[in-house]
């Protein structure tokens, strides 16, 4: 039996050299130089300061800037330590009236928008850190924010147009902006 016990401890400590420190030290060290932006968390810094991460959605209400999809993640809005989604049905009533509430709150903003609100700006993700919303959505608020921003809507409709990414090698996933990004090219066009 000691025998038995010895070979399983020696498994178990060379099992965890290897798997635990070796091969987590060589990916990651792999990664560091093949794709140091990537293995960083795709980090957006401006002028030394970090912003935020091309990954994970911000919160943003402020109406000269594009809204991000909902968070449904704890105890704060797109907590990335804590990715979740509401995990409510469509017949929630709790959902219902969160949803109610976001299409309320999106037209108190722009009230002369009469189009129908994008689904994807008034229910959360199943991860709740989406950073990308729809071209639909974004276009739906392009009046407020060219408002807001004293901008021609056309400019602002066209910077939506040149931050949307097509499909993965125009087959795989969905057209999508992210909403990080444009609100700093946003930022970029004012100071400029």
């Amino acid at each position: 039996m000691l025998a038995h016990c010895r070979a399983a401890l020696v498994s178990l400590a060379l099992l965890t050299i290897v798997t635990g420190l070796a091969y987590p030290a060589i990916v990651t060290g792999i990664a560091q130089v093949a794709f140091p932006y990537r293995a960083n968390g795709s980090l957006v810094v401006k002028d030394g300061k970090t912003l935020g991460s091309e990954l994970i959605g911000q919160p943003f209400d402020d109406p000269k800037y594009f809204w991000g999809r909902p968070s449904a993640t704890t105890p704060f809005a797109y907590n990335a330590g804590s990715s979740s989604g509401s995990n409510l049905s469509p017949t929630n009533a709790d959902l219902v009236k969160a949803v109610q509430a976001r299409v309320d709150a999106l037209r108190a903003a722009d009230p002369g928008n009469t189009a129908p609100v994008p689904v994807d700006l008034v229910t959360a993700s199943g991860s709740g850190l989406d950073p990308h919303i729809s071209p639909a959505a974004a276009l739906y608020q392009t009046a407020r924010v060219a408002k807001a921003r004293k901008m021609d809507r056309d400019a602002v409709r066209e910077l939506v147009e040149r931050h949307t990414l097509g499909r993965w090698l125009g087959v795989f996933g969905e057209p999508r902006v992210n909403v990080l990004e444009l609100n700093l090219a946003l930022d970029g066009i004012r100071s400029s």
